[in-house]
């Protein structure tokens, strides 16, 4: 293998294909990013065994790659050497070439470094063929769905299947939901696709956010078992959680006692002013609901102190309410809606809450769990 490339558009793929990249891989050897040149193509692949990338780049594509192939063939390379190589070398077009087995040459103008890689051939084979259920959706669109669910998901492991944004498509819209058992988020996006329901972990989401930002229109293509992501010269490849996602449709109530409208922002930065005062690493707080303008917001920890504040709110028709809950849930639930006023549905002291957009959106829903306290 022996080619030459724009040093910059070479390190933009790698910072690209590193995100697929974990340290705690079963797979040794998924530490490495393979590079393969062929029929005037560069391709670029990286996985950690579940998350999976790969890029194709060409003198067709972007007229500023620069890449001229002296002699065809494949390397996996250390993520972390290769990285830093290209980042680091001393000209705007960079060289590589297999020298000996796998010692790799790379050089610039006057930089030069020799890194041992590992055979291609040991570099598990990874199948990027396109699922048969396929969907487009605009970046602005998706961007919207991952932001308004994926934060919900679990972050521990003992429920994996908790880890990723439930996708469920009845034919005519698509509903993503996220729960980790204490908050729920759910989004509805009108989109026409063949029936389905799968679990896509949020990570894979989180970077589909990344990878993809500036572009126009997403492809998407699933299955049971994995979901594509594509874009330009990139794929982004994922498998699905195993195991039956809980029905979470009957956790939503759907009869309320107690409507609250109130200035999204002002209530948000209450909580915030509140987010230092915890209790077991949590901030828990209390809101107590007499009328509209009769509402107080309080935290208090006995190892710090106590944090107390008047609110007013657009309009509260309800009984008077005496309810506690986690301050980074409802903070997340407020930061995933849009509008200027957003509006609280309450059921009892101690049922969940829903927290929707006010007279705007209204096929996003977060849901939060109050917690028990003994003020």
């Amino acid at each position: 293998m022996n080619f030459k490339v724009n040093k910059q558009m070479f390190y933009n793929a790698l910072s690209t294909a590193s995100r697929a990249i974990s340290s705690n891989s079963p797979v040794p050897i998924l530490i490495g990013i393979r590079i393969e040149v062929e029929n005037g193509i560069l391709r670029i692949t990286s996985s950690d065994a579940s998350l999976s990338i790969v890029q194709t780049l060409s003198n067709e594509q972007n007229d500023k790659l620069g890449l001229t192939i002296l002699d065809e063939g494949s390397i996996v390379i250390d993520s972390r050497y290769l990285i830093d190589i290209v980042r680091k070398i001393d000209s705007d077009e960079i060289s590589i070439e297999i020298i000996d087995g796998t010692l790799t040459h790379f050089s610039g103008e006057k930089a030069e470094f020799r890194i041992n890689g590992y055979r291609p051939s040991d570099y598990p084979t990874i199948d990027f063929s396109e699922p048969s259920t396929r969907f487009e959706m605009s970046y602005e669109l998706l961007s919207n769905v991952i932001s308004g669910t994926a934060f919900a998901a679990s972050v521990k492991e003992t429920r994996p299947v908790l880890t990723g944004v439930n996708m469920r498509s009845d034919g005519e819209k698509i509903t993503c939901t996220a729960t980790d058992s204490f908050r729920l988020a759910r989004k509805e996006i009108a989109l026409s696709a063949e029936p389905f329901s799968v679990t896509v972990p949020a990570k894979c989401l989180n970077e589909a956010r990344t990878i993809f930002a500036g572009e126009e229109t997403i492809h998407i293509a699933l299955s049971e078992k994995k979901i594509q992501f594509r874009s330009g010269n990139t794929v982004l490849q994922s498998t699905m959680l195993e195991g039956n996602y809980p029905e979470t449709d009957r956790l939503i109530p759907t009869a309320f006692n107690d409507d609250l409208v109130i200035n999204r922002r002002q209530l948000l930065s209450a909580v915030d002013r509140s987010s230092f005062i915890k209790t077991d690493n949590m901030t828990i707080i209390r809101l107590e609901i007499n009328a509209a303008d009769d509402i107080l917001i309080s935290c208090k920890s006995q190892e710090i102190g106590e944090y107390n504040e008047s609110l007013n709110a657009v309009s509260y028709e309800g009984t008077p309410l005496d309810i506690s809950f986690s301050g980074n849930y409802l903070s997340d639930a407020l930061k995933s809606l849009s509008t200027e006023n957003v509006k609280i549905r309450f059921t009892e002291n101690m049922k969940p809450f829903i927290l929707v957009n006010e007279g705007g959106d209204d096929s996003i829903l977060q849901l939060v769990l109050p917690v028990r306290t003994y003020n």
